[in-house]
């Protein structure tokens, strides 16, 4: 038996991760992370400063309060509260763990990125540096031998150590956001439902009466609660306020229009860009230094080729094929094409698909696989 550290956001994922985790034998600790935004939904929960056993964390209070709006994040008070259920349901420990000043830094990143003209990925990141970040050295301060999740993904075992893997279910496969994981900690790593179809997974759930069964699964940028998320980068950056207006402009340097800031915008959008143009145009390119979105045709939008950088291989780069698929957005297809990894500096690989990809977007990351199996990736340039 081992003891495990499990990340529970109230969901029926990782509530059904719980259940499988007990039921192999394990010794389960469940985690809430508290991120501590001050927004409108998000965690204000309360703690009993007195129930400090276990590593001195405190035990989430049954603080009931929503979102400010319908958006389906993760981590509101609710959710801490269904997470707290569940857990007293299945007898386990369950505990808050504070990650404000950790959760800042992605806040921090989010907002920096859309002032540079990038599209940022806030919950990969989220992944990589907190759910399998912080919550490793919480497991050791526990003494726990592993960490869960309940993310559709597997971990695959080979000669060479566990391999990181697509989950059995491909409509709900999470493996794209876990690409960053130190190759290291995949041996300490559990995904238990990541060999379970989603289906499958909410039926456990309501046959063992956990109240969350039904529960949507979180889609949205979590401290974003409301409105668009340029209002967050303007709200966290006021000094931004009007200084990021400028014009909308044609591939061939055409002004077309203007616009409030160019962080609303990113590449590939198509509505809301505040120009008739007769044909559909989409946005090509953001222009930070001269404040300009740059806009075209849909056959302005493909491109064969993309750099990466700020790489993270779960194998030797040396051993890649040459010929694999690439990942380039969280819910898109992989497609194929031919890597190479510069030899003097693996932090950075280059990408030339088989054929014209649409919307590379330069922020987002670009995931290496080979069959099912997650090799590593990078961050689009």
């Amino acid at each position: 038996m081992a003891r495990v550290v499990l990340a529970m956001s109230g969901g029926v994922d990782s509530s059904v991760a719980a259940h499988l985790l007990l039921e192999a034998g394990h010794e389960c600790i469940g985690i809430f992370m508290r991120h501590g935004e001050e927004s409108h939904g998000v965690c204000q929960v309360e703690s009993d400063n007195d129930a400090t056993e276990n590593a001195g964390l405190p035990v989430l209070g049954q603080s009931q309060a929503g979102r400010a709006d319908h958006k389906q994040g993760c981590c509101t008070a609710s959710d801490a509260a269904d997470a707290r259920r569940v857990a007293a349901k299945m007898g386990i420990p369950f505990y808050a763990l504070d990650l404000q000043e950790d959760f800042r830094r992605i806040v921090d990143y989010f907002v920096d990125d859309y002032l540079k003209g990038r599209t940022p990925n806030p919950c990969v990141k989220c992944n990589h540096w907190i759910k399998f970040g912080r919550l490793f050295d919480y497991a050791d301060g526990v003494d726990a031998d592993f960490v869960a999740t309940g993310h559709y993904a597997r971990l695959m075992a080979s000669d060479q150590g566990p391999q990181l893997h697509r989950g059995l279910d491909t409509h709900k496969d999470q493996s794209y956001a876990l690409f960053g994981i130190g190759a290291d900690r995949l041996r300490r790593m559990m995904l238990p439902v990541g060999g379970f179809d989603k289906p499958a997974i909410r039926e456990i759930a309501s046959s063992l009466g956990m109240g969350v069964a039904e529960k949507r699964d979180s889609q949205e940028i979590c401290f974003v609660t409301q409105g668009h998320h340029s209002d967050f980068v303007k709200a966290r950056r006021p000094e931004t306020v009007g200084a990021t207006a400028g014009e909308i402009v044609t591939l061939d340097g055409k002004v077309v229009g203007t616009h409030q800031g160019y962080e609303a915008y990113t590449v590939g959008q198509r509505k809301g860009l505040g120009v008739a143009m007769g044909t559909p145009h989409f946005v090509v390119r953001i222009e930070p230094d001269t404040q300009q979105v740059v806009i075209g045709p849909a056959d302005d939008l493909v491109g064969e080729r993309l750099t990466a950088s700020e790489a993270n291989w779960l194998v030797d780069p040396a051993a890649i094929p040459n010929q694999v698929e690439i990942q380039i957005r969280y819910n898109g297809l992989p497609r194929p094409g031919q890597i190479v990894v510069d030899p003097q500096n693996a932090d950075k690989f280059q990408v030339r698909f088989d054929s014209p990809q649409r919307a590379i977007a330069p922020g987002q990351a670009a995931v290496i696989y080979d069959g099912d199996q997650v090799l590593g990736g990078g961050w689009i340039d």
